[in-house]
């Protein structure tokens, strides 16, 4: 099957939900955010936010593309990045700064091929302190999930960035080699949320919210299958010391606008 993708990644910059899925849920108080404090706005610097999640006491995992200047192509530095921790109307839960962050070793931030940058847009994010609070419970992850399962995705966006909102029903429509092509609303400050499914009554991440996309004129996400892209970039945060290890092309920059470019793939 051809797919047509307009690919548009999903940093906010600075300054319609599908008949079989749930709306949007805004997790304004408390009690509606009970168990979701793990996922937490990322303050970019300059660069606007994404969202991104724990999955240890001291590790946060998001989008890699979420950590690049999108005007300049160049790498933000690692210290003026700040994780708030589930943020909602102007207060954290816990907020924590980032000692250093780690992109995966293949990801290419101007790949010619949209597709294989998907495929590897993934980061994780050392904080400078640890979040032991009895409220902030650290995600795990689980194995990939198949064509038609249920998911959920928990995420922060350009006209919900006071809050995060839970869609608690959305789809696995399809699957590219190492892509995930989903049915969740996501928009601009999605990046880097979690995509999970449930398994025994308990939420894991199966995937990371990447881009949005048109696929037979229908609005789609698209997500990094974890799995293998997740187990490198663990081993690479192991041997790594500089505030960012990145391996891969040299980072030019880009031209366009924020939507991206159209591209076809088989």
């Amino acid at each position: 099957m051809r797919l047509a993708l307009v690919l548009m990644m999903l940093w906010l910059p600075p300054g319609g939900v599908h008949a079989q899925e749930t709306p949007l849920k805004l997790l304004q108080t408390g009690d509606d955010s009970r168990g979701w404090n793990a996922v937490g706005r990322l303050d970019l610097g300059d660069s606007g936010f994404c969202t991104g999640t724990l999955i240890t006491s001291q590790l946060v995992l998001t989008a890699a593309h979420c950590l690049y200047d999108k005007d300049s192509g160049a790498l933000i530095t690692a210290t003026s990045i700040e994780f708030l921790a589930g943020w909602r109307k102007g207060r954290a839960e816990a907020y924590r700064g980032v000692r250093r962050a780690v992109v995966h070793p293949a990801y290419v931030y101007d790949a010619v091929d949209r597709l294989d940058r998907v495929a590897n847009d993934l980061a994780v994010l050392e904080l400078d302190q640890p979040i032991r609070l009895p409220s902030i419970a650290p995600f795990e992850t689980d194995v990939r999930p198949a064509k038609g399962d249920e998911v959920s995705v928990v995420s922060y966006a350009t006209d919900r960035s006071e809050a995060p909102s839970l869609q608690k029903l959305c789809h696995v429509l399809g699957r590219q080699p190492g892509v995930f092509v989903l049915s969740c609303n996501v928009d601009f400050g999605s990046s880097g949320a979690p995509i999970f499914s449930f398994r025994d009554g308990i939420a894991r991440i199966v995937s990371v919210v990447s881009a949005k996309a048109e696929v037979d004129g229908r609005e789609v996400a698209l997500g990094v299958a974890l799995e293998q892209p997740l187990a490198d970039l663990m081993a690479a945060l192991d041997q790594s010391d500089p505030a960012f290890l990145h391996v891969g092309s040299s980072i030019r920059t880009l031209s366009g606008t924020s939507g991206g470019a159209k591209f076809v793939k088989p």
